[in-house]
């Protein structure tokens, strides 16, 4: 397996060759010692609506993509309005964000430098010695034996983080060609921005959070909209070793705001290559042409969809299991893999009561490399 500062050097021989120029931010993300409370009001209908917000909102880079693309290879990026070359892809754009943040110090530890291993047994599991993670990363806040719990405000939230930390907006074409802005307005016209950030405390190399609608402060739950969202992420970055993924409360996630992880990983994820069986499929499902699977001969349950006649039919089905589990307080994890191509679940067992962070920490280590 290649070496992490293996794959620094191949992520910058494919950076954006432009100079990396630190973006600006609209002033809806706080400083690093300024909280939100301080800058605007918390309504968000005011948030974006009030000119007074509006005149201090600043600028921030742009990606749109293609809607209805269900071929990465057809997602070419036009030279924007304003004549600035594009990104050749989604992600040297975002390894080259992500790396500019690194350059800066923003992150808490140097997740490049933490010890990898693959575990010479059965199945060869991925192992990562993180210690800064465990040692800097944000306390949990929340109990963790309801799935769904109510969005509070007093704890931490991704309104709070530090104006460098964010990247760029991520959002549908409105002339369905994909697309790259250096730099684009924020106005009320964009007032439910997708944002990408990085997660200060990597779990691995370009490690970055996908926030949908972060200013109408949406508790971690999945739903239809937010989830082809995330489909469209790894479609557009048309990479195989790029990954997104989600935890709900009880299933490893911290913060109670939603968000999708996203990392690189050079190597086959175990679960990537575990064999499978079809699940009959009965009713409106064969309609859609999505195909279920069940994991065999793996040390956890789960369940693999892919195909669809479209990325809004694979995603529904998805969502729609995420919906389920979530109603009925069962905590799960999500994977996706192949760019968009294939999606697994991991349904989880419930959780009693707050459990201890340590143990907390020790289980997310076991489950992230799946």
């Amino acid at each position: 397996m290649k070496s992490f500062r293996c794959k620094l050097a191949m992520a910058k021989s494919v950076a954006i060759s432009s100079p990396r120029m630190a973006p600006k931010f609209p002033a809806m993300f706080c400083n690093r010692n300024e909280s939100i409370e301080n800058l605007c009001c918390k309504s968000v209908s005011n948030l974006y609506f009030n000119s007074t917000v509006l005149e201090r909102v600043s600028k921030l880079p742009l990606y749109t993509f293609k809607k209805g693309v269900k071929d990465s290879t057809e997602a070419g990026i036009e030279i924007s309005s304003e004549g600035q070359p594009p990104a050749a892809f989604l992600n040297n754009l975002l390894l080259g964000q992500w790396e500019d943040r690194m350059s800066r110090g923003l992150f808490r530890y140097d997740v490049t430098l933490c010890e990898t291993k693959i575990i010479p047994e059965n199945y060869g599991f991925i192992a990562q010695l993180n210690e800064g993670r465990h040692m800097k990363k944000r306390p949990t806040e929340f109990q963790v034996d309801r799935v769904l719990q109510p969005f509070d405000e007093n704890k931490f939230n991704f309104t709070k983080i530090g104006q460098e930390e964010v990247l760029f907006r991520f959002e549908q074409s409105k002339d369905n060609n994909a697309q790259y802005f250096p730099v684009s307005p924020v106005t009320s016209d964009s007032s439910s921005s997708n944002v990408v950030a990085i997660n200060v405390s990597p779990i691995e190399y370009g490690n970055v959070l996908l926030i949908p609608l972060v200013l109408e402060f949406l508790p971690q739950r999945i739903d239809h909209g937010s989830f082809l969202l995330a489909l469209h992420m790894a479609k557009e970055a048309a990479d195989p070793f790029f990954r997104v993924g989600y935890n709900s409360l009880g299933a490893f996630a911290t913060i109670n705001h939603l968000h999708f992880q996203a990392y690189y990983l050079m190597t086959p994820f175990q679960v990537e290559k575990a064999p499978t069986q079809r699940i009959i499929r009965r009713g409106k499902l064969t309609n859609c042409g999505v195909m279920i699977s069940k994991l065999l001969n793996y040390p956890v349950q789960g369940f693999v969809f892919e195909g669809g006649n479209s990325m809004q039919d694979l995603s529904d089905v998805v969502s729609n299991s995420c919906i389920f589990l979530q109603n009925n307080n069962i905590p799960f994890n999500v994977l996706i893999s192949d760019c968009g191509g294939r999606i697994f679940l991991f349904p989880q067992k419930q959780a009693v009561g707050e459990v201890r962070q340590e143990l907390l920490e020790t289980l997310y280590y076991k489950k992230v490399n799946f």
